[in-house]
């Protein structure tokens, strides 16, 4: 595969991508043995990919709004857009400034200096956190940006064969870069609010922990662990990267199928749950996606409870559900925990001093169910959510052509 001279550049992008996700270790020789300009590189790959979340975000934001333990709003259009720019230009920017500091810093772990090499490590490491970005197109998905983390691994595979690392000195010259990453990263959040939010604390670095290994030595079983961030565990990649393709080619081709109608999806909302009482419902359909969702009401209790069909976003989740992402967070009252269970990602929010929650999965690669406000408990809310009859939704996963 050759970055060079594509004849469909977006095709390009998606081949590359599917390489260095797949197989890194046998990717990144192939990419330090190509010659493409750090122009070509920047304005064909980095560019198309940073712009990914951005765009994504801006989208999400203005058609589906943001939601926050049962408040939701929508961002102004010219202060989305305005952030969304300024989201893209800083990711650029901390794009060449880590390729100046990767560049910089090999011969102090007994690397070679290589402003191309480095440019190349940096730029193709980070496409995993930059296709991640899709998930902001829903923005209840924005947790699972976790899965960026992947990037990480990325990077630690291809110190050798870009910037000569030896293999003892490989995690150390990995951590250090990680760190100015997280560094920027926080000085970027301060410019702009899509930026900085899902990068560990500068505090936190000691503990990151990169483990790859396998029974025959070639680092298949991957686990990458950053404390007040989480967990992914790369060993079973190889089905969900067929999957992105797959549904990257759909999409190329113009052959991806669409989405579910809303009035399918509202028909999967049930009247009354439990106690509960739907007094509101409604359904539309935004771009790539269509959403239902009601409004259930037991005294002084409220939520709302959503069904999504993402389309093909869905080949992104699939992808994180193979990494078996791990997550959990407490402060105070309030604890987070995103997790994989039976293959499909769950995200669990809960405050016991507001009795306000969400509980959150993906089923089938596309559907994401969702149950979020006021209730007496977190499992009254995963309660809401099994009321979905699951075989409907298997029905209309399996009727769109």
């Amino acid at each position: 595969m050759a970055v060079e001279t594509p004849e469909n550049p977006v095709s390009a992008i998606a081949s590359r991508a599917k390489a260095i996700l797949k197989a890194p270790r046998e990717e990144w020789p192939v990419i330090a043995d190509e010659t493409a300009p750090s122009g070509d590189i920047f304005t064909r790959y980095a560019m198309p990919l940073a712009a990914i979340g951005p765009v994504a975000g801006l989208i999400g934001g203005q058609l589906m709004g943001h939601s926050f333990f049962g408040i939701s709003y929508r961002p102004g259009l010219l202060s989305a857009l305005s952030t969304a720019i300024s989201s893209f230009i800083l990711s650029l920017l901390m794009l060449l400034v880590m390729t100046f500091i990767a560049n910089q810093l090999a011969p102090r772990f007994g690397g070679e200096e290589s402003t191309r090499r480095a440019f190349k490590l940096v730029a193709y490491s980070m496409t995993a956190a930059w296709l991640t970005g899709i998930f902001l197109l829903i923005p209840a998905l924005a947790p699972l940006g976790i899965v960026g983390l992947y990037s990480v691994y990325l990077f630690h595979t291809g110190t050798g064969p870009l910037m000569k690392i030896p293999a003892d000195q490989a995690m150390n010259y990995t951590a250090v870069n990680i760190i100015c990453g997280v560094l920027l990263a926080l000085i970027a959040g301060a410019l702009s609010a899509n930026i900085g939010g899902m990068f560990p604390s500068a505090r936190d670095h000691h503990g990151i922990t990169i483990t790859a290994e396998g029974d025959d030595g070639d680092g298949d079983k991957v686990t990458i662990d950053i404390p007040g961030v989480g967990t992914i565990n790369g060993n079973q990649t190889e089905q969900a990267t067929e999957d992105l393709a797959a549904a990257a080619a759909d999409a190329i081709s113009g052959n991806a199928s669409g989405p579910s109608a809303p009035a399918a999806l509202q028909a999967l909302l049930p009247e009354t749950i439990g106690g509960y009482r739907r007094t509101e419902l409604s359904s539309e359909r935004a771009g790539p996606g269509s959403k239902a969702e009601g409004v259930y009401e037991a005294g002084d209790r409220r939520f709302t409870l959503k069904v999504s069909d993402m389309a093909i976003v869905g080949a992104l989740t699939g992808f994180g559900a193979a990494l078996g992402i791990e997550s959990n967070r407490e402060n105070g009252t309030t604890r987070e925990r995103t997790t994989t269970e039976n293959g499909n990602l769950v995200v669990e929010k809960w405050n016991s001093a507001s009795n306000r929650g969400r509980y959150l999965i993906v089923v089938d690669k596309r559907f994401l169910l969702e149950a979020e406000g006021h209730a007496a408990s977190l499992d009254e809310l995963k309660g809401a959510v099994g009321a979905i009859d699951k075989g409907k939704l298997a029905v209309l996963s399996h009727s769109r052509g």
